[in-house]
This record gives C-alpha cells, sequence and structure tokens, in this order.
C-alpha cells in the first residue's frame, strides 16, 4: 500500500535458502525483485545474525494479508536471521497503533497479539482509537489491561516511536509491508511479485550481506 494513498551454522542455512530460490525461479533481480534503501544503515543485531525488519501497519490490508506467509516463514527462517517489526506513522489511526506495537512488545506479547489485532482491525471492522476501547480489546484477549495502558503511554514507548519514524525516514520506507534487510535493501511482495516469493528474496539477501552470494 502507497504512503501517498493512506500505505558456521546459520551461514549455511542462508545459503540453502539462496540455493533454493535460485533452482526454483533464478536469483532475484536489483532492481525488480528488490532495491536499495535511501540511506544505509548498520543495524544493531545479535552477533553472527543478520537484521530484517519487516516496516507494517495494522491498517494496511496488505500487510493483513501478507501476515500469514510472514508467520509461515518465521517458524521456518535460517538461524542466522535476527527478525522484528517496525510500525510506520503513516496510515490510518497511528497514533494508537504505533505505541500499541510496542507496548505489546514490551510485554513480550507480540506473538500472540499480532494476527489478533489484524483480525479485529479488518474482518471486525473495529476502529481501536479510543484508548478505552484499546484498554477493553486488550482485556478481552488475556491481556494485563493496566500494564499494557501504562506502558501505552510511557517515555519509553514513545521514545521507540520516535526511533522507528526515523528510521522509516533514513531507509525511505513509503508502502507496507515493507522488509528492509541489513539496512542495505528492501523488497515487499510488490516488488518480489508474490508473498512467498517475498520470503525467499529475504533470504536471498540475507544471504548475501553475510558474503554468501
Amino acid at each position: 500500500m502507497q504512503r501517498r494513498h493512506f500505505s558456521a551454522l546459520a551461514a549455511a542455512s542462508l545459503g540453502l535458502g539462496l540455493t533454493r530460490l535460485a533452482d526454483a525461479q533464478g536469483a532475484p533481480v536489483a532492481g525488480q525483485d528488490y532495491k536499495p534503501v535511501s540511506t544505509p544503515g548498520n543495524p544493531t543485531a545479535p552477533a553472527g545474525t543478520t537484521d530484517v525488519v519487516e516496516f507494517f501497519s495494522y491498517a494496511c490490508p496488505h500487510c493483513f494479508e501478507f501476515e500469514p506467509a510472514l508467520e509461515t516463514w518465521l517458524k521456518r527462517k535460517p538461524a542466522g536471521i535476527h527478525f522484528h517489526r517496525l510500525p510506520v506513522r503513516f496510515l490510518q489511526n497511528a497514533v494508537n497503533f504505533q505505541p500499541m506495537y510496542f507496548a505489546l512488545e514490551a510485554m513480550d506479547l507480540v506473538d500472540a497479539m499480532q494476527q489478533k489485532i489484524f483480525n479485529a482491525v479488518h474482518l471486525e471492522h473495529q476502529r481501536l482509537d479510543k484508548p478505552d476501547d484499546i484498554a477493553a480489546f486488550m482485556a478481552k484477549n488475556g491481556v494485563d489491561a493496566k500494564r499494557f495502558m501504562s506502558l501505552f503511554g510511557s517515555f519509553g514507548v514513545r521514545t521507540k516511536v520516535q526511533q522507528a519514524n526515523q528510521l522509516m525516514d533514513a531507509y525511505g520506507v513509503d508502502s507496507v509491508p515493507t522488509i528492509v534487510v541489513a539496512g542495505q535493501w528492501m523488497t515487499s511482495p510488490g516488488l518480489a511479485k508474490s508473498e512467498a516469493r517475498t520470503t525467499q528474496v529475504v533470504e536471498f539477501l540475507a544471504a548475501k550481506a553475510r558474503g554468501a552470494h
């Protein structure tokens, strides 16, 4: 979705992902399946891993559609990939959706709640644009609503939002979902031409970052 409209073991594992992709469809092509970010960065990731970040929004229907394929990939992703998400500010209700994500992250509840929030927004048409509604939604889904709302409005979460916005601007992210690999390249279902191929391109780029290509 375009912004203007709203939108040793680890290396071997990554290398195998690259081989699978090359055998099945041919190696991804720069400028077609992926492109460089506007300003390359040096993201911090655990030693021996490659940083992979998905820029997304709970308001984005394409992110909602991509989530099942992404979740499937996360269960089998190569060991050398350090994956995380960052919510963007340029779609509806970002003023709530950005801190919502980071509050859940602080509670280690992203995996448990990610699909539930997408379903609430896109299937149940819940707005989640008022603090009381957000608190009620969290409580209904087993989240400690008092702790969540304390984090939701905290300085730490506001700082996380600011950092995410700065990184989004530096990388030149103007649509979602967009995945940035190693702070150097970006791909998406639109660039890669399918949801499944997107994760294959991510593996290719991670291998490229580690010198396996």
